[in-house]
């Protein structure tokens, strides 16, 4: 991956760890500034509401979905299914490898 590690990317991937929606996984949907980020699930966290979070109490996955991004990157908008399904997507490829104990190094937190 090309971008900086340094902060979450449209169409990344994070968990929750802290507040209302702790223990969760949402998508990057907008960066804010240094601090802030808009994420979505496309469930509880629909695209036209959001949620400000800040990036300190988000864990960052090194998995970015490419159709989310470029939706996001052409349109300024994607849909809630695309997320869900984008989400769903990440659970089978890279949760279920990380249960199993294969070598997944994409786990970061966000700073």
């Amino acid at each position: 991956m090309n971008e900086s590690d340094s902060s979450p990317q449209i169409g990344q991937v994070v968990y929750i760890h802290k507040g209302r929606d702790a223990g969760q996984y949402a998508i990057v949907i907008q960066r804010m500034d240094d601090k802030f980020v808009l994420i979505a699930d496309g469930d509880k966290r629909k695209f036209d509401r959001p949620k400000k979070k800040n990036i300190q109490h988000l864990q960052c996955y090194d998995y970015i979905n490419e159709e989310v991004r470029r939706s996001m990157l052409e349109t300024g908008r994607v849909t809630n299914g695309k997320l869900r399904w984008a989400l769903g997507k990440f659970v089978e490829e890279v949760l279920e490898v990380l249960e199993k104990g294969d070598g997944f190094d994409g786990e970061r937190r966000c700073h």
